[in-house]
């Protein structure tokens, strides 16, 4: 299923996008689409029985679309697990998952406005699969198991200030939660959808240029070693998110002076299956 939330910030309604290309109203059987619906095998049995029944009513297509998760408990990032993404910015292909975390505020929906940070020059882009967890999960002991508490996934934009993420000291946090830095959807495609995580192809364009154009077939860390990996070290929750990297072509690794994104810019990005976004930035 594509599950999404639609509607002006803040008072988004649940939907779903059926297999015809309708959005349909779920209001009706759930109240959101957030960690308590990911958890619960009966109620997300209930939607795709209404889905397939053609029982749900229709929406108008115009409606904004909003983040496709609601009540999000914490999100994880993972940085440097793409080989093409650690070779253009000179670093060495790390032997552990490197971790930060980005704040659940910092989420806005897919073609929602991005903000340059105030005094920002080194805003960057990075597509992203992101993970969603649906079943509690610690201290998983195979990668099976942890495929098994993913619930689905969406694309991620982990909008970067690099210079406020390297060169202003303490760890990358500073240059990761600055406010819309993490746009998300326009979907929550449930796990079942997506055949292979290892097998998606990821790009991401400014300005109508291609600049990304990746396959999470070279993530140092697959989707399954990096859920496996985290739930030694923190329990992940239905309702949790884990943005996993991104593939070269980030504004970081090219050549001087670099492209970094300004107000007025445009960047589209997408992933196969999961849709795309289109956000238009602005000075904060």
């Amino acid at each position: 299923m594509k599950l999404l939330r639609v509607g002006p910030a803040g008072a988004e309604r649940p939907a779903l996008l059926d297999r015809d290309g309708v959005l349909r109203d779920l209001s009706g059987l759930v109240t959101d689409i957030d960690g308590t619906l990911l958890a619960d095998a009966a109620a997300l049995a209930s939607v795709a029985e209404a889905e397939a029944d053609g029982s749900l009513p229709s929406l108008d297509p115009d409606l904004r679309v909003g983040p496709p998760l609601a009540r999000i408990g914490k999100i994880v990032c993972i940085g440097l697990n793409y080989h093409d993404h650690a070779a253009e910015t000179g670093a060495q292909a790390p032997s552990e998952p490197v971790v930060f975390m980005k704040a659940p505020d910092t989420v806005v929906g897919p073609d929602d406005t991005v903000l340059v940070p105030r005094g920002s020059t080194k805003t960057d882009w990075e597509v992203e699969l992101a993970v969603v967890i649906g079943r509690e999960l610690r201290y998983a002991a195979s990668h099976e198991e942890a495929l098994a508490a993913v619930a689905g996934y969406a694309v991620a934009h982990d909008v970067s200030e690099r210079e406020f993420q390297i060169e202003r000291g303490g760890q990358w946090d500073k240059g990761k939660n600055c406010e819309t830095f993490n746009p998300l959807g326009p979907w929550l495609v449930t796990a079942d959808e997506v055949a292979d995580p290892q097998r998606l192809r990821l790009r991401l364009w400014v300005n109508g240029e291609l600049r990304q154009d990746g396959s999470t077939a070279d993530q140092i860390f697959s989707v399954a070693e990096v859920v496996r990996y985290l739930s030694h070290f923190m329990t992940l929750y239905p309702g949790d998110v884990i943005n996993t990297g991104t593939p070269a072509g980030v504004a970081l690794g090219q050549p001087e002076p670099k492209p970094y994104l300004r107000g007025g810019d445009v960047v589209e990005l997408a992933i196969d299956g999961l849709g795309a976004q289109r956000q238009t930035l602005k000075q904060a």
